[in-house]
């Protein structure tokens, strides 16, 4: 079971990220549940030294992409260069051939430059010019936004937003925690003492590991039957999808093999299906209105929802 190496990724990462455990662990989990993470929140609260810190952690090659109204698919997936001395056409790859790729602000980035990651995120491939050519394995990517600043930038659409294992927001550090970011950082940011606790072939080996670990059916009707309360939620226009479910099972079972678990409870389910679930729900414009978010019908899923009682291993 990969409790202790799951462990030392989340430790390493909260050397630069304090006091949020949970977030951290949100994300480590979508890592190794081979998904992708959206980091919404303001300026300033650590969405890129998160990204920065995980890549250090796993010992991960890291690329970062500033979104901008300008930029180009070919800015991100590479593009046919002419070389005078061979006379031929060569592939130079963009950023998104890396193992860690960071899309900062990927609202700010027009439509048709988003859509040049859809591929990447699903099929972790890149089609360019009729060649399609694999990333490296393993690839994630964790995207950013700002949710309070709209001028200047194209809201992902549903389509995309699906393509996120999880939605994550860090928010801002208690007092006591921000008085010791405070000081940690007179003098050098806790970055630069991040070293690697584990290598790509043994981050493989973990996400096989993770992809075993056990759950109940009768946890698998749970996750369904909250799927399908989302549906019905009257504020919903369209409840979260099948992907939805097959994306809260992964994560599910990789927070499980986090916590050191040998099974999911549905405990792991309901701590991470507000940031698995919230941002697939669509809501009814009356009630984006009316300030109804996802996470709200995620809630009362949650509490309509019976929780099974036998999940543990035959």
């Amino acid at each position: 079971m990969p409790k202790a190496l799951g462990a030392e990724i989340v430790e390493s990462v909260e050397r630069a990220i304090l006091g949020k455990r949970r977030a951290v662990e949100t994300v480590v989990a979508a890592l190794l549940a081979r998904g992708h993470v959206l980091l919404e929140d303001v300026p300033g609260v650590g969405k890129t030294v998160l990204a920065k810190a995980l890549a250090r952690s796993i010992g991960a090659e890291f690329r970062r992409v500033q979104c901008t109204p300008d930029l180009l698919p070919s800015d991100i997936t590479g593009t046919a260069v002419f070389n005078m001395k061979e006379q031929t056409f060569e592939f130079r790859k963009g950023p998104v051939f890396t193992q860690v790729l960071l899309a900062d602000e990927v609202n700010r980035a027009t439509p048709r430059t988003q859509s040049a990651l859809l591929e990447a995120m699903e099929e972790r491939q890149v089609t360019v010019d009729g060649a399609t050519r694999p990333l490296p394995d393993p690839f994630f990517m964790i995207a950013t936004q700002n949710p309070i600043e709209l001028a200047g930038t194209f809201p992902l659409p549903e389509a995309q937003l699906d393509r996120f294992l999880v939605r994550v927001s860090l928010g801002y550090p208690e007092d006591a925690v921000e008085v010791e970011i405070l000081s940690a950082q007179k003098e050098r940011h806790p970055l630069e003492d991040i070293t690697p606790v584990v290598d790509a072939a043994r981050l493989l080996e973990l996400q096989r590991e993770v992809a075993r670990v056990y759950v109940h059916r009768s946890l698998l009707r749970y996750i369904q039957q909250i799927l399908a309360r989302t549906r019905r939620d009257e504020h919903a226009l369209y409840g979260a999808s099948p992907r939805g479910g097959l994306s809260l099972t992964r994560a599910a079972q990789a927070l499980a093999a986090l916590q050191g678990a040998p099974f999911v409870t549905p405990d792991h389910v309901k701590q991470l299906a507000p940031a698995v679930l919230a941002h697939r729900v669509v809501l009814k414009p009356r009630s984006r209105v009316q300030g109804v978010d996802g996470g709200k019908v995620v809630d009362e899923a949650l509490h309509d929802v019976e929780v099974p009682v036998d999940f543990e291993p035959v």
